[in-house]
C-alpha cells in the first residue's frame, strides 16, 4: 500500500479493532529499515513484518520483480483477509499500484466472515 492508504488504515484503526480485525503490513525492507520507517518516523501502530527475500510476499503472488526506480523487487499492494486458520477469505489485488483497497471496503468485506 502507497503512504496515503497506509494512513488511512492507521486513521480506522479502531473501526478494525472493534470488527475483530487485525492489521498488518508486510514489507520487503529489511526489519531495521521497516522500523525506522513505517513505526518510528510514519508513526504506524499496527504490526509490520519484514520479508526481505522475498518468501512470503512470493507464496501470495505480489512479488512486483525490478521496480523501474529501484532496480529491486518489491511488493505489489494487496489487501488480504485471513480467517484465524490463515485461509484467504477476500483479497483485493491489482495491477495498479495507485489502486488499492478504502479501508470502508475492507471493513464491508469482513461483515460476512464475522
Amino acid at each position: 500500500m502507497c503512504q496515503s492508504e497506509l494512513r488511512s488504515f492507521q486513521k480506522d484503526m479502531n473501526k478494525f479493532i472493534d470488527a475483530g480485525i487485525r492489521v498488518v503490513g508486510i514489507s520487503v525492507d529489511t526489519a531495521e529499515k521497516t522500523r525506522e520507517y513505517m513505526l518510528q518516523k510514519a508513526g504506524y501502530t499496527f504490526t509490520f513484518l519484514s520479508d526481505p527475500k522475498p518468501e512470503t510476499i512470493g507464496s501470495y503472488d505480489l512479488v512486483h520483480p525490478e521496480e523501474l526506480a529501484s532496480g529491486k523487487d518489491i511488493a505489489r499492494p494487496a489487501e488480504f483477509l485471513l480467517d484465524s486458520s490463515g485461509t484467504v477469505r477476500w483479497r483485493m489485488v491489482t495491477e495498479n499500484f495507485f489502486k488499492t483497497a478504502r479501508p470502508e471496503q475492507v471493513l464491508e468485506a469482513a461483515r460476512p466472515l464475522q
